[in-house]
């Protein structure tokens, strides 16, 4: 899901609909509130896609697939300020109360999600992101080398597929420029990036310049031509694929490379934490509400990591003793960390590992939902141009349709710091149930609203995955004290989010003594906790919400459990979670509530 971060943003250039789709609505004094709700979202659906294309070739919507689009501009910016604004403004010229409770759900979120974007649109907090549009967790210059690759969200079946990804190419050269133009601007108002995150771009960038154009990602295409392109094209389209490659994408690498090296570096800030920035104060604090979908404060989130990491404390405790490891706790986390019977031998193995576990999984998932995705769930290591900056895993959605499937990749990088006790946990965040599974069937759902289908929230979509893990418990897969330790160290990670994120961004933290902090409480290797360390000082607050999400659903469950006692199946209440989309949390508590009184009452 890397290019999610930029997929929110692109052009302005106005919708047009084919002809025949233009069928003239009734005035809206005619149409019932739940049409003219509908024929909202779907108008503001359109409308996003195209001015956001890569959503739409992320759904597998080919439409726009000859652009990337507008990701940067400022003219990008007020145009999706100017959308958001109209869309609140139509949605409350419809009278809720006269809408179902279904609808009424489907009007809050989109109530709560389009307010929350023109919260971000403000001034004071626009200036400063747009200061900043890229970086070494989520920017273009890492995204695009894997949506270009054959293996990523863009297809390669027909001509038209080729000739469009020449014309993306274009795009994302002018989006390069305007992001350096953008670095410009936030350099000449005081706002930018750390040296840290520029240092790490600079790598990623020379990393991609040293490979020639044919050992390049965006070559992967060309080596790899359907049948059905003809001998003719093939040899056209390879000479214009190492044309625009060497001259159009190589070029437009180098340029972000020498101003980010020559120019960037030198004026970019030493504190790593948002506190250091002009105006990160109030962007922090912005970011935190609205990752979590909660009125939470960072020293909330602070104190909460606090408590948490405390009591994950104790399970670790017990572990060391039932294997009978007789020294300290931190001797114990760099036993896990050095034993070489940890170590995975090979990348091979590592995938058949993850092949393994998910059979097992797929053995107990009958027993927990109901409702399983149809599409199909891959499993890749990181390419190795993007490896080392990566965390353990991650997960791209599939189509709704099913012809691109899910994939769960898997970090094979510095192969001694991975380990065998983290693999199942990891699946089930990454795979199923976590996010293959709640991705899926939101997108599968024809019945929500597009932006319900296909949008979301980090609180819930990271809180859902997290939640998954701990079902490894019912399911039977830590009953090995190895894979406990496994899942306790991964819900550890996400407990030193609270404690590191904010300490970092509102506490002053340095890089070296959150690293420490992650090394003392937990069984990371040096290795992950740098990248996680590094990851959250580039993206500020995302790691937050993992842990405020899944302790959100454990309460939801547990209250109803409570609730309804013998009435309680663990399938119904995942359905009602996973059944209307990534819910802010607020909402899905809402939701779960009136299940509750209506389980009661029947």
């Amino acid at each position: 899901m890397k290019l999610a971060g930029l997929i929110l943003s692109t052009s302005l250039v106005a919708l047009a609909v084919p002809a025949q789709a233009q069928v003239p609505a009734p005035p809206a004094a005619q149409q019932s509130a739940h049409d003219r709700l509908f024929q909202l979202f779907k108008d503001s659906d359109e409308a996003s896609l195209k001015r956001n294309p890569l959503q739409a070739l992320f759904r597998g919507d080919y439409r726009y697939a000859d652009r990337l689009g507008d990701l940067f501009s400022d003219a990008h910016a007020q145009g999706e300020k100017a959308a958001a604004e109209k869309d609140l403004a139509a949605l409350h010229a419809i009278p809720r109360a006269e809408l179902s409770p279904d609808d009424q759900l489907a009007y809050d979120v989109f109530d709560f999600q389009t307010k929350d974007t023109l919260r971000g649109y403000q001034p004071d907090i626009l200036t400063l992101t747009e200061a900043l549009p890229m970086n070494h967790f989520f920017g273009l210059h890492t995204a695009y080398p894997t949506l270009s690759s054959g293996q990523g969200g863009a297809p390669f079946a027909t001509v038209q597929d080729y000739e469009n990804a020449l014309k993306r190419n274009a795009d994302f050269a002018r989006n390069i420029d305007e992001a350096i133009r953008q670095w410009k601007k936030g350099e000449a108002e005081g706002v930018v990036d750390t040296k840290l995150t520029v240092t790490n771009m600079i790598e990623q960038l020379d990393n991609q310049l040293k490979l020639t154009p044919e050992q390049s990602p965006y070559w992967g295409p060309v080596k790899a031509f359907p049948n059905s392109i003809s001998a003719a094209d093939q040899a056209r389209l390879t000479a214009a694929f190492r044309q625009s490659i060497s001259g159009t994408i190589y070029p437009a690498l180098n340029r972000m490379r020498d101003f980010l090296k020559n120019e960037y570096l030198g004026h970019a800030r030493a504190g790593v934490g948002l506190m250091y920035m002009k105006g990160g104060d109030a962007l922090y604090r912005y970011q935190v509400q609205s990752t979590t979908t909660l009125p939470m404060t960072p020293e909330q989130i602070h104190q909460l990591g606090l408590s948490e990491v405390a009591r994950i404390t104790q399970g670790f405790d017990k572990v060391r003793q039932e294997v009978g490891f007789k020294g300290s706790l931190r001797a114990f986390f760099d036993d896990m960390r050095t034993n070489p019977k940890f170590a995975p031998a090979t990348r091979t193995q590592l995938q058949q590992d993850f092949y393994r576990i998910k059979a097992a999984v797929d053995a107990k998932v009958p027993e927990y939902f109901s409702v399983l995705p149809k599409t199909p769930l891959v499993i890749r290591p990181y390419p190795p141009y993007r490896e080392k900056f990566e965390a353990g895993g991650s997960y791209d959605s599939g189509t709704p349709d099913g012809t691109r499937p899910g994939t769960f990749y898997f970090n094979a990088y510095d192969l001694p710091s991975r380990f065998t006790w983290e693999e199942t946990t990891l699946f089930l965040h990454e795979g199923e149930p976590g996010h293959h599974f709640q991705i899926s069937l939101a997108q599968e759902n024809k019945a929500l609203p597009n932006f319900m289908r296909f949008g979301g929230n980090t609180a819930y979509v990271e809180g859902w995955a997290l939640y998954s893990e701990t079902l490894g418990y019912p399911m039977g897969f830590y009953a090995d004290p190895y894979q406990r330790f496994g899942t306790l160290n991964d819900e550890m990670l996400r407990a030193m989010r609270l404690v590191v994120d904010t300490g970092i961004h509102a506490k002053g933290w340095t890089r070296d003594q959150a690293i420490e902090y992650m090394l003392n409480n937990s069984g990371e290797s040096k290795t992950d906790a740098t990248a996680e360390v590094e990851r959250y000082i580039a993206i500020p607050s995302q790691a937050t919400a993992y842990k405020v999400g899944a302790l959100t659903i454990q309460r939801l469950r547990d209250k109803a459990k409570a609730a309804l006692g013998d009435k309680f199946d663990i399938r119904d209440f995942h359905a009602q979670v996973l059944g209307s989309g990534a819910l802010p949390l607020t909402i899905l508590e809402e939701k779960i509530d009136r299940w509750i009184a209506a389980k009661k009452a029947s």
